[in-house]
């Protein structure tokens, strides 16, 4: 039976990623920057530019989003540390996307090489 940490390595082993220091460059040329977490973490800090799609919903959003059809489209995604990322890049491989690509070390590598983190602005009550 296969675990969990199994089918990360198996993703991982077939995914390209990039290195913090290489996703600025990446996320860049990237037609898509895609937050894997769940929305609770994405809420509380994600990446500029990232769009959420949690991984759960990930096949279903790219198959009913035209802007995200094109097996073409170069796809950068990320999680917390790469794991659920992992499994994500795999699943659109195996969907026919050509050009994914994950962070290695996800957010949390992001957030420890000191490189910015949009907040949505919580509103103020006053």
């Amino acid at each position: 039976m296969k675990t969990a940490h199994d089918l990360v390595a198996a993703a991982k082993a077939r995914v390209s990623e990039v290195s913090v220091a290489e996703a600025e460059q990446a996320i860049r040329e990237a037609s898509v920057l895609v937050d894997v977490r769940e929305a609770d973490e994405y809420a509380a800090g994600h990446l500029p530019g990232a769009v959420h799609i949690s991984r759960g919903m990930l096949e279903f959003r790219f198959s009913g989003m035209p802007a995200l059809q094109s097996r073409e489209i170069k796809i950068v995604l990320y999680c917390k540390t790469s794991g659920r990322a992992a499994l994500a890049g795999a699943a659109l491989q195996d969907m026919g996307y050509l050009n994914v690509q994950n962070i290695a070390g996800g957010f949390d590598a992001w957030v420890t090489a000191g490189k910015p983190v949009a907040k949505p602005d919580t509103p103020s009550f006053d």
